[in-house]
């Protein structure tokens, strides 16, 4: 018996943002000083740093909560169920609803009660609640799915990760350049089958790490805006990441007893692409090997880092055969990996 992926599907933005976007952009630091470069200067080191060159809007007459439910109703189609069987709806997220042009977060109701309306389901037993985690919030829903399953309390399950960052960004930020939208959604159940999770590890790192990422007003001083954005300390992070995300990894793939030749993918959060290629070469450098050419996809190219969204529509576009040498099989073993705000880490092994 295995607790596996039965049905996924996500949902990618039709507004693209490229970096000359942002050429009109005023940047400042987080002191409020100017930034001593052109901006097309800033832009080129940005890229260079993060792979970013275009990222994904969500439409001005979409909300997250629309979004998630896109990508919801292709994962309930994806695996051919009858949606009012659904135990849980565990929807990620971090800023819920925050219309075009508004400054106010809409919670009330939950993102995942909205997803089950415009879903239209009608059993009340059908639990919908969010959760908060950072962007390691998809995984970590993942993870409860899997304890409630194992449990005897729920059969099967809808996990969703649906972010919109590009209503919650400071333009005179340039980290705002890092964020993008997108929603992505697993089904999952116990099957008569082997696989599916075979471990998970979740942490959570506050005593000096938990204003990393935080809310704050915007870089330039001289606007009189009570408005707060997403800031983050990128070089803290960086370091953060580096020094715990690969023991995590090496943790979590112990506890499956999986030797690391045997895995096929690595599917990591999506922040940034030199950190992700340095995690995932300190992690095979703790086996005292050279990561293998093709083992971790990366999409933040094309479409940034849409936080509790990146993982998820990762392993869709890999599993459907959307992404040049990167697939994944029947009986493969393969890792999800995040880290974000909190600061949060987890990871599960997984067997296709």
């Amino acid at each position: 018996m295995g607790i596996k992926i039965t049905g996924i599907g996500s949902y990618v933005p039709n507004g693209i943002a490229t970096n000359k976007s942002f050429e009109t952009n005023d940047f400042y630091n987080e002191d409020g000083s100017a930034i001593n470069h052109d901006t097309s200067v800033i832009i080129e080191k940005f890229k260079s740093i993060t792979g970013i060159a275009e990222r994904r809007y969500v439409e001005d007459n979409l909300n997250n909560s629309d979004i998630a439910y896109f990508a919801a109703k292709k994962a309930i189609e994806d695996a051919q169920i009858d949606q009012e069987t659904l135990d849980y709806i565990i929807l990620a997220q971090n800023y819920g609803d925050v219309k075009h042009g508004s400054t106010q977060s809409d919670t009330v109701p939950s993102i995942a009660s909205r997803v089950k309306h415009l879903l239209g389901i009608k059993n009340p037993s059908c639990v919908a609640y969010d959760i908060l985690f950072g962007c390691p919030g998809w995984v970590e829903g993942m993870i409860q799915a899997n304890a409630f399953i194992k449990a005897g309390i729920a059969k099967r399950c809808l996990i969703i990760g649906a972010e919109t960052l590009s209503r919650v960004i400071d333009k005179h930020d340039r980290d705002s350049m890092i964020f993008s939208d997108g929603a992505g959604a697993t089904i999952i159940e116990e099957m008569d089958e082997e696989g599916g999770i075979l471990a998970h590890i979740s942490a959570t790192f506050s005593l000096d790490e938990a204003h990393f990422i935080y809310f704050g007003k915007t870089n330039n001083k001289e606007v009189n805006d009570n408005t707060n954005y997403i800031k983050m300390n990128g070089r803290k992070i960086y370091e953060f990441a580096l020094t715990n995300v690969p023991t995590a990894m090496k943790t979590c793939l112990d506890k499956a007893g999986i030797p690391i030749d045997k895995l096929k993918k690595v599917f990591i959060h999506q922040a940034n692409e030199k950190m992700d290629e340095a995690i995932i070469n300190r992690f095979y450098k703790l086996y005292k090997q050279k990561a293998p050419e093709h083992i971790m996809p990366m999409t933040i190219d094309k479409y940034g880092n849409s936080s509790v969204a990146t993982v998820p529509t990762l392993y869709d576009m890999v599993s459907k055969g959307k992404m040049k040498n990167h697939s994944i099989e029947k009986g493969d073993i393969v890792m999800l990996a995040s880290v974000g705000a909190g600061m949060n880490i987890n990871a599960i092994v997984y067997q296709v």
